[in-house]
């Protein structure tokens, strides 16, 4: 202090302007720098101080996706070779239609019994499907998305067949013979290996092709800005990380406006223009069409002959999870499908019990029919929209307790409010559970068209919830919806094409293999029924699942 004391009254005055302008100096190279680099800043809001990261890629890797641990990271990495898709071709540009699958040139062919004798109930039967080109020419590869059933629509009958790519343009589809009568054989080709090879390019590189809204509100300032996952780092970013599950999610940052002022989040839109292989997704020529067969397409079944053993011609080992008979859905090897035609048998089976569902709008579904269902169900009007609740039913004389709530982000609907975003995850580790408790869950649509990870990364989250959940409380009913197939136009295809549902269905099925859990099999319950494929099943299609539902968590009492 003496020093200073003895410096000119003007010399203290010239220093502290020289500090004040060296630190403004500072400040304007900052903002320079900040400028120059602002497409890749990532601004982090309360309650976690602000932190800047660098993404390593600004073209294709600007998904952030969860962080794994060593033992997740593995296990990811086998699921994904577990379920990898055979490897299609590369398209010149401009496309050569000529070279790509066609169906109308395309045949399946029933094989013969391997035993002599007729067909009977426990065969396997096999179709060699072949796939051609426009110009009629047989394809020397694999990687067609196709879908197979075995139905007879009087009967009310039908199972999902078992699809085999032999990686040479060939396939089988194999099905079990589960009735007696004509059975007869249907092949569609969903895809063509050529629109995969499109299909996999616009996961990668336009991941954001789905985008969202949030709505900022601060005094009389209203602002909105674009929100995901997969966020090009092109400004600063709002990053609301869950903290709890550590699920992702970021949005733009308003301008002049603090990331804490978000107050709603609603489905923004999609990119106008994803492919110009647009020829390759053309309904009725391409997409989602029968292909013929070149002799008869269906068979007769005779019942199984004492002393003679099944015939299995095929190598396939795998089961269908259930069949069609009467228009009824029947279980194999597994828990018996009992019927709950009234709605005392519905209320007896769920007396004294805590229904709570979570997820997208499949399974809003389940809430609507039960709640339409039960007379003595009283929906309560909780102010929250229909399309994303939460909604809650009461049945006080007789203890039913049925609540849904929509999952977080992402989600393609209307305005939800930012304090109702919750994760599943979450949820259930809210949940007591019980005996009288039955959890169900249902998460696949608002996920298709991101890259696979970011959904086994949300299945894990959920994973954990569950183990928990069934260490403090085993008695737990706990039953999983999955996706179905369903109809779309091109555009619905890089949204919800069945080929991305169907590989999240299958690492749906690996994630909670093992564990006490039951699965709803929607998948092949719409492709085995009659019905035209929806993304909302029609009613005869969700009455089977509930009895489904219902068989989880008891037997029929009284109806």
């Amino acid at each position: 202090m003496q020093v200073y004391s003895r410096l000119p009254k003007c010399g203290c005055i010239f220093l502290l302007l020289a500090v004040f302008v060296f630190i403004s100096m500072i400040y304007v190279m900052d903002i320079l720098e900040f400028q120059k680099k602002i497409n890749t800043t990532y601004i982090i809001p309360y309650p976690t101080a602000a932190i800047v990261t660098q993404p390593v890629d600004i073209h294709h890797n600007f998904c952030k996706l969860k962080p794994l641990s060593p033992e997740e990271t593995l296990e990811e990495q086998l699921l994904l070779e577990s379920i990898a898709w055979p490897e299609t071709p590369s398209l010149p540009s401009p496309l050569f239609m000529n070279s790509s699958s066609d169906p109308a040139h395309s045949t399946f062919t029933i094989l013969p019994r391997k035993r002599e004798g007729q067909w009977q109930i426990g065969d396997k039967l096999e179709a060699l499907i072949k796939i051609y080109d426009l110009m009629g020419r047989p394809k020397k590869y694999g990687g067609d998305v196709l879908l197979a059933r075995l139905h007879n629509p009087t009967l009310g009958a039908g199972v999902a067949g078992q699809v085999v790519d032999h990686l040479n343009g060939s396939y089988s589809a194999v099905f079990s013979l589960l009735w007696e009568g004509s059975a007869q054989v249907e092949v569609t080709l969903v895809h063509p290996s050529e629109a995969v090879t499109e299909l996999r390019r616009v996961n990668i590189e336009e991941p954001d092709r789905i985008y969202f809204k949030s709505q900022f509100r601060s005094s009389l300032l209203t602002r909105t800005t674009t929100c995901n996952v997969c966020l090009r780092p092109t400004q600063p970013v709002c990053n609301y990380t869950d903290l709890r599950t550590g699920e992702p999610w970021f949005c733009y940052k308003p301008a002049n406006m603090s990331c804490d002022t978000r107050i709603s989040n609603y489905n923004g839109g999609s990119k106008a223009s994803l492919t110009t292989m647009e020829k390759l997704f053309q309904s009725g020529i391409n997409m989602k069409v029968p292909i013929p067969a070149s002799g008869p397409a269906n068979v007769t079944v005779f019942p199984k002959q004492k002393g003679q053993s099944e015939v299995n011609s095929s190598s396939v080992e795998s089961e269908p999870s259930g069949y069609y008979y009467q228009g009824v859905w029947r279980a194999l090897g597994g828990t018996t499908v009992h019927q709950f035609n009234t709605s005392s048998a519905i209320t007896q089976c769920l007396k004294g019990k805590q229904v709570y569902m979570y997820g997208d709008s499949t399974m809003r579904q389940w809430f609507e029919y039960l709640n339409a269902a039960l007379p003595d169900l009283k929906e309560f009007n909780l102010h929250s929209h229909k399309s994303i609740g939460p909604l809650m039913a009461l049945d006080y004389a007789n203890n039913i307790f049925v609540r849904y709530r929509t999952h977080g982000p992402p989600l393609r609907t209307v305005s939800v409010p930012s304090m109702e975003l919750h994760y599943i995850a979450n949820e259930l580790d809210n949940v007591v559970g019980g005996s009288n408790t039955v959890v169900v869950f249902g998460i696949w649509a608002h996920f298709d068209n991101f890259p696979i990870g970011f959904y086994i990364r949300r299945l894990m989250s959920i994973r954990s919830s569950v183990v928990r959940l069934l260490s403090r409380a085993p008695g737990t009913v706990v039953v999983i919806r999955t996706g179905n197939p369903k109809p779309y136009t091109i555009r619905g295809a890089f949204v919800n094409s069945d080929w991305y549902t169907f590989q999240r269905l299958k690492a749906l099925k690996a994630i909670f293999k093992g564990l006490n859990v039951h699965l709803v099999d929607a998948w092949e319950m719409v492709l085995a029924h009659h019905l035209p494929h929806s993304m909302h099943p029609q009613p005869p299609i969700i009455k089977n699942m509930i009895n489904v539902l219902l068989s989880y968590i008891c037997s029929p009492k009284g109806g």
